[in-house]
């Protein structure tokens, strides 16, 4: 049976989880935190035992040292209950860190999770934007030599989460496409389904920093919570309790007036005892989401709000294809799922751009009036998969199979075809 007459796996890794599953389908079959356990005796036996003569030892030890790791929540569970195993997180800031444990990571997800042969499927990977065309070549030479998989799409992130929204009935492949992870967050205009690359903008607030300021700011209130646990208590919370608020000196006034209204109770077991604990969230809730519009309450370095780094993003664009952009700024990534993100986003921009016709208007002098710019975040059910389900609508389309590159193109050319990918050209 021929492999294009199959359904393409398709695999997105963030850094903090990883979607994959196959094209067609609505939602991804399994969701795992990208992690890697690796037991670390096994790894030191093979290094001491390489010194000595027992070869035996030695190569079984490297066996078993490639055989003996764990990914996803598994991963988590067996670090947090047994020191032999350190979790290593493969991706950081939307970029490969450590392609030994991504190539185990990949292994797991075609062989434990997903259950499929890779000589029978094409694969469709995702990358964020800014990655360097070396990191292409690694990803091919991992699929065509390791899995040998006949053929492979590299898809930039911002692009399928576009494609997401994509629909026979309204076919809008210009947008402003605001990605945020948990490792990094991007702004990137598409015209036509083409990346603006030179109007990019990337920001170092991302979902972990959210939740890492939730976890400092419980931490110095002094609330009961387990320091082995504190980094995970402080992700739940931002994943259950957490909003967007229009105006945080209200929001403070609200919780003060009615705190048994607003201030919430966790509970949860501590993990080496099993003992249970509840600390009460409170600021927390809307302070956690703050982090990106106002940015100097958590980190002093980068002060500039997400709404103005995406109308600068915009302002960097061609001239005319900005009015296109502001009308269809599309969210993607699960740090955008905060209730009501959109509406205080599309308000903030509102405003900028507001002021900016007010200007223009006041320098011309009344003669000719600017028309006032439509500005429209668009927010919808699957946005936190959006990239994946992206890649599910692209790679069901029969375009897809003749934008791959194949395991014959590998072995003619070499990694190098993986710099770039052929743009869909019948469907944009």
């Amino acid at each position: 049976m021929d492999a294009t007459s199959r359904p393409a796996v398709v695999i997105d890794n963030g850094t903090g989880y990883t979607k994959m599953g196959f094209a067609g389908n609505v939602e991804p079959c399994f969701i795992a935190p990208t992690v890697v356990a690796v037991n670390n005796t096994f790894a030191n036996q093979s290094r001491s035992s390489s010194r000595g003569s027992n070869w035996l030892a030695q190569h079984s030890a490297g066996v078993m040292a490639d055989l003996d790791f764990f990914i996803g929540d598994e991963a988590l569970s067996k670090s947090r209950s047994n020191s032999i195993y350190t979790p290593t997180h493969p991706i950081l800031h939307g970029q490969v860190d450590n392609w030994d444990a991504m190539e185990r990571f990949w292994q797991q997800c075609i062989f434990n999770y997903l259950r499929c042969d890779p000589e029978d499927h094409y694969f469709l990977l995702t990358e964020s934007p800014l990655t360097p065309p070396e990191s292409r070549e690694y990803t091919g030479e991992i699929m065509f030599e390791t899995f040998n998989v006949p053929g492979l799409y590299i898809a930039v992130q911002p692009v399928l989460a576009l494609a997401a929204g994509y629909t026979t009935s309204k076919c809008e492949m210009t947008g402003v496409v605001v990605d945020a992870g948990d490792g990094a967050t991007h702004v990137v205009p598409v015209a036509d389904g083409y990346v603006i690359g030179s109007s990019i903008k990337s920001i170092p607030i991302a979902g972990r920093d959210v939740t890492m300021f939730i976890q400092q700011l419980m931490r110095e209130r002094g609330e009961n919570v387990p320091p082995e646990d504190s980094f995970e208590v402080a992700r739940k919370v931002k994943e259950s309790y957490c909003y967007t608020c229009s105006d945080i000196v209200k929001e403070y006034n609200k919780h003060d007036k009615e705190p048994s209204k607003y201030i919430k109770q966790y509970k949860g077991i501590k993990p080496r005892t099993g003992a249970p604990f509840s600390c009460d969230v409170g600021y927390e809730r809307f302070l956690g989401p703050e982090v990106f519009f106002n940015p100097e309450i958590y980190n002093t370095d980068f002060t500039t709000p997400l709404p103005v780094v995406i109308d600068k993003c915009i302002q960097s664009a061609p001239i005319d294809t900005r009015r296109a952009l502001y009308k269809n700024i599309v969210l993607s990534g699960g740090s955008t799922m905060f209730k009501d993100f959109h509406r205080r986003l599309q308000r903030d921009i509102k405003k900028i751009v507001d002021a900016r016709v007010v200007v223009s208007n006041a320098r011309l002098g009344g003669e000719i009036k600017a028309q006032p710019v439509e500005v429209n975040v668009v927010s919808h059910p699957i946005q936190r998969y959006a990239v994946w389900f992206g890649g599910s609508v692209l790679a069901s389309t029969p375009e897809f199979f003749g934008a791959c590159h194949t395991k014959a193109e590998y072995e003619e050319h070499g990694a190098s075809i993986c710099r770039s990918n052929p743009v869909f050209k019948g469907m944009y």
